[in-house]
């Protein structure tokens, strides 16, 4: 997109919430709200129950573990799903799922029927739902929007998976404290897993009325030789190579910290299975503030310039966290960790998105899902495993001063500085694709 006197004169009446103007999206975002807000909250809800009854780091580490391989062993094949069939129905598909799964785990928890094996497995299940999704999700929307509102369709949808952090977590914080009382039969736990069901039941709701029929393309080709071609068309373009592992670096490398949060709550800072709500919310507060501010961005040369700060921040946010026994400057470490790492990640959808053809935008999809859940579901278990035996705060310090030196020392690697300088245009010479 290019910097014209009619979009200068437009930048001074910013529209924020410009893409929720369209039906489809606005149905399709409300969707994802519900959907994130119930999957952070069980994020928070299931590592509770977890560390409760295992009194395990390794165990906590290895549901979230759970919960996020699926992108690496799922989002392949939904991507090929996503361009042959409707995008709008998977997602209703995977929505309905998830509502069940949610219903069944409240039920048996509810009966006191739960065991520690019983939530690796309903993880791996939900996982699985929610990395159908995602990709479903990412290719539909540049079919909903025009296309020079999609830096803010993507601004926007990106709140409902990193925002949601805030809001999902806040509805089930009061309830977590309130394990030993008796509410009509109901403890506060269980009224936070069955808020996490009510939640799905929305986000299905919401879905149905989506009403976009868009789909990719696909050759006479084999199944096998369908699905790979999304892998050999990133394999093939520079721009996709270098933006999805720096993306995966950073998933790894700084996003990796949920399964050791009740070991933060409980030993450093003493605030129990409350304090794990309000470090997840203090990240979805800094979501929520970089996703408003990039959903009124235009210019592209800021864009690249917060894209290299967003990178050094989202490295040097989990060192202060690390070395943090206070739970003001704690929540203060985690709301720059939101911040800096959903700006990140927006402005690489963005990247993607602009990238993408759309026959073989769904595959992309995958691929990307692929390569960046499959790294951070990896470090989340090691890191859940390790913190039995070795403080989390040196592990995370270390992961983030990695990733700081790797953002400094390859600044000038030429597809990152064009990104950097925000010539997003010169991403094009490596390949036919032309990014705006």
């Amino acid at each position: 997109m290019k910097n014209t006197p009619e979009n200068s004169k437009k930048s001074s009446d910013i529209d924020f919430f410009a893409s929720l103007k369209y039906p489809d999206f606005l149905n399709m975002w409300l969707a994802s709200l519900f959907a994130g807000s119930s999957y952070w909250a069980l994020i928070v809800v299931r590592g509770w129950v977890v560390y409760q009854l295992s009194d395990s780091n390794m165990l906590v580490g290895l549901v979230t573990f759970a919960a996020m391989i699926p992108r690496v062993l799922v989002t392949p094949f939904v991507g090929y799903l996503a361009d042959k069939f409707q995008r709008r129905k998977i997602l209703q598909i995977m929505f309905f799922v998830n509502f069940v799964h949610n219903l069944g785990l409240s039920i048996l928890y509810f009966l006191d029927f739960i065991l520690p094996w019983h939530l690796v497995v309903l993880a791996f299940i939900q996982g699985s739902a929610r990395a159908a999704q995602m990709p479903s999700g990412q290719s539909l929307v540049p079919n909903i929007v025009p296309r020079e509102k999609l830096l803010n369709a993507v601004a926007l949808n990106m709140s409902t998976v990193h925002a949601t952090r805030l809001l999902g977590p806040l509805a089930v914080a009061p309830f977590l404290s309130i394990f030993n009382t008796d509410n009509g039969g109901l403890t506060g736990t269980d009224i936070a897993f069955f808020i996490c069901t009510g939640f799905y039941a929305l986000s299905f709701f919401f879905a149905l009325l989506i009403k976009n029929e868009s789909t990719g393309k696909m050759s006479n080709q084999s199944f096998i030789k369908n699905l790979a071609e999304g892998l050999k068309f990133v394999h093939s373009t520079k721009p996709f190579l270098v933006v999805i592992g720096i993306t995966a670096l950073h998933c790894t490398l700084t996003m990796s910290f949920e399964s050791v949060l009740p070991y933060f709550s409980v030993n450093k800072l003493g605030a129990e299975g409350s304090g794990v709500s309000y470090l997840m919310m203090c990240v979805g507060v800094g979501s929520l503030i970089t996703s408003l501010i990039l959903a009124g961005a235009a210019d592209e040369k800021l864009k690249g310039k917060l894209f290299y700060f967003y990178a050094l921040l989202s490295g040097i946010a989990p060192i202060l966290l690390s070395f943090s026994s206070n739970l003001y400057f704690s929540l203060f470490a985690t709301i720059l960790m939101g911040f800096s790492q959903t700006g990140f990640m927006i402005i690489v959808h963005t990247i993607i998105q602009l990238m993408s053809p759309d026959y073989v935008r769904g595959r992309i999809a995958g691929v990307y899902s692929m390569y960046v859940g499959g790294s951070m579901a990896l470090l989340n278990f090691v890191n859940g495993l390790s913190a039995d035996y070795i403080d989390p705060g040196y592990s995370i310090a270390l992961q983030g001063l990695i990733f700081t030196l790797i953002v400094f020392v390859y600044r000038n690697q030429e597809v990152l500085f064009y990104i950097y300088k925000g010539n997003f245009n010169d991403l094009g010479k490596y390949s036919k694709i032309r990014v705006s």
